[in-house]
């Protein structure tokens, strides 16, 4: 079977492919890396804390609670990043603004009563056993968000 004849029979059992052009600049190019490491940290911050609850809750509960939170602020950017449309643009917006703020206040909070975190959470010191990206990618999410609004990429 030549190319040709196998991609027509293909063709006819499936239809043909239609091209389909993202109108969310958010989750294009540079957005997708982005979605990447969200990816990456709603998965370790998700496991992370799924063993602290079920292992290490009563040695630092406040620590796991806000590792926990972290984990969902994670997955919530996540899928919002990957959607398109102005909706889900403003809820990917709002996740990583509650995720900067979340970090800069346990990260604060961590260095100033050091005793409210015997474990670390993902968040504490800003992010230092995470190599300060939990300090850093807000940042960019922020900027990114911003630079790919809706009434941007639109007009």
């Amino acid at each position: 079977m030549t190319k040709s004849t196998e991609h027509n029979a293909l063709q006819q059992r499936f239809g043909n492919r239609v091209k389909t052009k993202r109108t969310d600049a958010k989750s294009s190019g540079f957005g997708r890396l982005i979605i990447v490491i969200y990816g990456v940290f709603s998965l370790s911050a998700g496991v992370r804390s799924l063993y602290q609850l079920g292992t290490e809750f009563s040695e630092a509960p406040l620590a796991i609670i806000l590792s926990t939170i972290s984990a969902v602020i994670y997955v919530i950017a996540t899928v919002a990043l990957t959607k398109t449309g102005p909706g889900w643009h403003r809820i990917a917006w709002i996740a990583v603004w509650i995720e900067m703020i979340g970090v800069l206040a346990v990260g604060l909070l961590s260095v100033l009563s050091p005793e409210l975190f015997p474990k670390a959470s993902v968040w504490s010191h800003f992010g230092a056993g995470y190599g300060f990206v939990p300090l850093v990618l807000p940042m960019i999410g922020l900027i990114w968000l911003w630079r790919t609004r809706p009434t941007r990429a639109n007009g």
